[in-house]
């Protein structure tokens, strides 16, 4: 094959430092539209966004020219950095540390599209750290307690 062709499919979840809720109504679509520009600038794509105060959640088509961990750090730094500007309110937004990542196959883009546009709905129920305990678990990812939050 003469040329690369790649199809990369990421659910990715991190939350604001402390699981703060920091994320206002307000600033939501301006912060999602602003991880579509990192990622867009990155020759990704950011297919959609949604979360709650607390946390986002990202389903990426990520390039083949950028590795996850590069492109999370542009994604994170970046977007704290343009929130800040936003503000008052947000002079001490941080996120996380960390974040989860699951890659997922092209069949399964529209219930991941469907549960992330109902996050709101889902954290009535459930936390963010039961959510993401859930997640590892539905994708065998071992974790030690002592480093999972931050």
């Amino acid at each position: 094959m003469s040329q690369t062709l790649v199809s990369l499919l990421v659910h990715i979840v991190f939350s604001t430092k402390h699981r703060e809720a920091l994320i206002t109504a307000e600033i939501e679509p301006s912060l999602y539209a602003y991880l579509g520009g990192i990622a867009r600038t990155h020759q990704s794509r950011l297919l959609t966004a949604g979360g709650t105060a607390n946390h986002v959640h990202l389903l990426i088509s990520l390039s083949k020219t950028i590795a996850l961990s590069d492109l999370l750090e542009k994604i994170k730094a970046g977007s704290s950095k343009w929130i800040k500007t936003q503000g008052t309110q947000f002079r001490a937004f941080h996120w996380q540390d960390g974040y989860g990542a699951f890659s997922i196959g092209a069949s399964q883009i529209p219930a991941l599209k469907t549960y992330i546009g109902r996050q709101k709905e889902h954290h009535v129920k459930k936390t963010f750290e039961e959510e993401l305990i859930e997640l590892l678990t539905k994708y065998g990812i071992e974790y030690n307690d002592k480093y999972l939050w931050d």
